[in-house]
């Protein structure tokens, strides 16, 4: 597709014959980074490919050549933050420092500047030079992403977000998350992904405080069920205050039959992210002493259950080995 200004006059840069630059790469506080912008970033030469080429193949990414200079970059700079934003993860936006990267100026012949390109599928898609109303950034998005991308924005952002928390980006997961509760207040699924970024983060009280903010019509929702799991698992092991997981188990290795040192080394264990070891060690309490404590083990096994959720493997293999040791 040509690429185009927003009243119509062909742009003269485009892609250097043998394409855009093939250079690969990638890429807390997490109060202070909520307010952030999740879906804008600075690159280079080093991380173009990456951040630009295959990112656009996934979603739409708008890249904006600029430098500290350029009086008009500094006016369209922040308009095109403010509707990427706005656009939540429907869009990506990337900003290039041209006076750090001449190489790629040079490959995309960025003749002058502001200059903002469009990638799509891995491919200039559309493009302007200038600084333009706001209006005309707006629609310039709404014409890259359609009308799906614009519905699917919600849905889009939860699962950037998802995959930053998946990465270990607890900090870019909350900034997503708390985007999303500002335009949506309430959202399970936001709620449920940052009350466990604070999990994460060790911070349990507002952790439990998130958990707050859900809507009342969606408090069973199943994400939320699960972080509260998660959560009461958290406490458990905290109040136990058995964090130490060697006595514990030299105790079970001394005597097999002490139920209760086992049952603390579980949630130390689990404590230690060791989650299939908390496992082995409840499991093996409900098979010495199916009720013991009033069903404590057991108890214990179904919060972890529900933490993990249904699809989780170490859920499906130790309800297996549950019924084999209640049927047996």
């Amino acid at each position: 597709m040509p690429i185009i200004d927003l009243s119509g006059r062909p742009v003269t840069a485009q892609p250097s014959a043998d394409g855009a630059p093939a250079a690969a790469g990638g890429d807390a506080n997490l109060e202070a980074n909520l307010g952030a912008n999740p879906y804008v970033k600075d690159s280079d030469l080093a991380h173009f490919a990456a951040d630009v080429m295959e990112a656009s193949k996934e979603t739409p990414v708008i890249v904006d050549f600029w430098a500290p200079w350029c009086e008009p970059c500094k006016t369209l700079g922040p308009m095109l933050e403010r509707a990427v934003a706005e656009a939540k993860g429907a869009v990506r936006l990337v900003k290039i420092n041209i006076d750090e990267n001449q190489e790629i100026a040079q490959q995309l012949r960025i003749q002058s500047i502001p200059t903002v390109f469009a990638f799509k599928d891995g491919q200039p898609a559309d493009g302007f030079m200038g600084a333009v109303p706001e209006s005309q950034i707006n629609l310039f998005i709404q014409n890259l992403i359609g009308d799906a991308g614009a519905a699917a924005n919600a849905e889009g952002a939860l699962e950037l977000a998802g995959q930053a928390l998946e990465s270990g980006d607890i900090s870019a997961a909350a900034q997503i998350f708390g985007q999303i509760l500002q335009e949506d207040p309430g959202n399970p699924k936001a709620v449920a992904g940052l009350a466990k970024c604070y999990l994460l983060s060790g911070d349990l009280e507002r952790a439990k405080n998130t958990l707050g903010l859900v809507r009342p019509d969606a408090k069973e929702d199943e994400a939320i069920r699960a972080v509260q799991a998660e959560l009461a698992l958290k406490e458990k092991a905290q109040a136990s205050g058995n964090s130490e997981t060697d006595p514990l188990r030299a105790r079970v290795e001394a005597d097999p039959s002490d139920l209760q040192a086992r049952y603390d080394l579980a949630l130390a264990l689990d404590g230690a992210d060791d989650r299939e070891g908390a496992i082995d060690q409840l499991l093996e309490i409900i098979k010495q002493k199916r009720e013991w404590n009033d069903n404590a083990a057991r108890s214990h096994l179904l919060t972890l259950f529900e933490a993990m959720g249904p699809t989780d493997p170490r859920t499906a293999d130790a309800r297996r080995r549950l019924s084999t040791i209640l049927f047996s």
